[in-house]
């Protein structure tokens, strides 16, 4: 199986690619990092390159302006990354530096992690940007393309995301890449139907992936707690949450 390529995946026209490399110094200036980050950044990360720029004048699509945020242009990036680097970390840099929408793989060895967020106006600094919301993330595995990537690779192709606007695409992305979540839990992989369906199943995965967590945590701690009375409301908690996660899963 081939390992997962990003570029391969969208289906860009070529109009739109740029592969340059882009210095880490730009980073630093444009991230507003801390004494820490700034160090993350020099020792994590071996490269930097813009893949493409998605423009009204590279894809066909329009862009998209209201109160709140505009959506000019569209950034393929890819973060190739250090063994140890702080990776969600920089991430959020890399998302935080760029004043367009990211689409963003980061590279660790084998492993690549694609994530998005949508941008906004700051409401403290005129012509500042800021991130609307969390990243939205999902991990492509150790490099090989399973039966549920390439289904999601397939589903990421430029010619099959919405075009009314740079906004809608990116939305578009964003849900593709929900449903790649999704599928990991379910088996199943769709694209929602609408942008509510995907904040509702958004909402569920979230919700799934607290309780997976927790469950997780107390059945260490049952396995280990030694006074049987203690163990027992332990292992009634566990089956509650079992209850709540089967419903969680449901919603998705």
């Amino acid at each position: 199986m081939k390992p997962f390529d990003l570029l391969a995946a969208l289906a860009l026209p070529d109009s739109a690619l740029i592969d340059r490399r882009v210095p880490k110094t730009l980073l630093i200036e444009n991230a507003t990092p801390t004494a820490a980050d700034k160090r993350h950044i020099r020792e994590g990360i071996e490269e930097i390159r813009w893949l493409a720029a998605l423009k009204p004048t590279t894809i066909g699509v329009a862009e998209y302006r209201d109160a709140a945020s505009e959506y000019l242009e569209i950034a393929v990036l890819k973060l190739t990354l250090r063994s140890g680097a702080r990776s969600e970390r920089l991430t959020e840099l890399m998302h935080r530096a760029v004043p367009y929408p990211v689409l963003l793989a980061a590279c660790h060895g084998e492993a690549t992690e694609l994530s998005l967020a949508h941008k906004r106006w700051s409401r403290g600094e005129a012509g500042k940007t800021v991130l609307d919301g969390g990243l939205v993330t999902v991990a492509l595995g150790n490099g090989c393309v399973d039966e549920l990537t390439a289904t999601f690779c397939n589903a990421l192709a430029l010619s099959r995301q919405p075009r009314t606007s740079l906004h809608t695409l990116y939305q578009g992305w964003i849900s593709t890449v929900q449903a790649l979540c999704t599928a990991k839990v379910t088996g199943v992989f769709s694209i929602p139907a609408s942008v509510v369906e995907a904040e509702d199943r958004a909402h569920a995965l979230q919700e799934y992936r607290r309780l997976e967590s927790r469950i997780t945590e107390l059945t260490i701690a049952a396995n280990k707690e030694k006074q049987l009375a203690r163990r027992v409301d332990m292992n009634l908690e566990l089956a509650r949450l079992r209850t709540d996660r089967n419903a969680a899963r449901a919603r998705l």
